[in-house]
């Protein structure tokens, strides 16, 4: 039975790739790496300290004060969250049918939790949530699945009894290797992507989720 839902939130309650694409190729102009959004696919997902790592992996000495980098892009996120921050589809029908059941709810995201409290207060979606968690707190960030390891163990629920929703690749991986059921609604880059059959249940967007899913995964 499931007793608790754990939300993604970047791309699967907010769409915020193209926001998050647009700060770094931005922030890391400045340092002279010079990417373009087909090469910010490649970091979808992770944290951003971890996307600062690969990029300076990736063209090593650019980088000389990687803090400053991960402070330049979350910065400009933030700002672009406020500024045009909108939901994905289907996310306050979602948000409202899985209250209904009675369960606990959650996010667990890959960003800091400056910008997860960001992100709820500009789609006011607060009241829907008991915890909110950041991977920021883990040693590492997806797809290890540590942030919803604790994120289960903060709603007291065990993580077979917890359905997440992903979006991206290293989420679906994070969640399943929680040993979590997981609904991905995966972003256009990933969709023909043979790999996402690892998900217990593949939709193309939040709105199509129904009582018939539910039924099926909670049991």
């Amino acid at each position: 039975m499931i007793e608790a839902v754990i939300f993604d939130m970047d791309g699967l309650l907010i769409d915020s790739e193209p926001l998050w694409q647009e700060a770094q190729i931005t922030s890391f102009k400045r340092v002279g790496i010079l990417l373009d959004r087909k090469m910010c696919l490649e970091t979808m997902g992770l944290r951003v300290d971890d996307v600062v790592d690969h990029w300076n992996d990736t063209f090593p000495g650019n980088i000389q004060d990687k803090d400053s980098v991960i402070r330049d892009i979350l910065s400009g996120v933030i700002s672009l969250v406020i500024e045009k921050g909108r939901p994905r589809e289907g996310v306050y029908e979602i948000l409202k049918f899985i209250k209904s059941k009675h369960v606990k709810t959650a996010i667990a995201s890959s960003s800091q939790l400056t910008l997860i409290k960001t992100v709820v207060q500009k789609l006011g979606i607060e009241a829907y949530f008991d915890e909110l968690y950041s991977a920021e707190m883990e040693e590492y960030g997806k797809p290890h699945p540590g942030v919803y390891i604790t994120t289960a163990s903060t709603l007291d629920v065990a993580p077979e009894k917890c359905l997440a929703l992903e979006d991206s690749f290293n989420g679906l991986l994070s969640a399943k290797a929680a040993r979590m059921q997981c609904v991905c609604v995966p972003d256009e880059s990933i969709r023909q992507n043979p790999r996402i059959i690892l998900a217990d249940l593949v939709l193309d967007s939040l709105a199509d989720f129904n009582q018939e899913h539910w039924n099926r995964l909670n049991k």
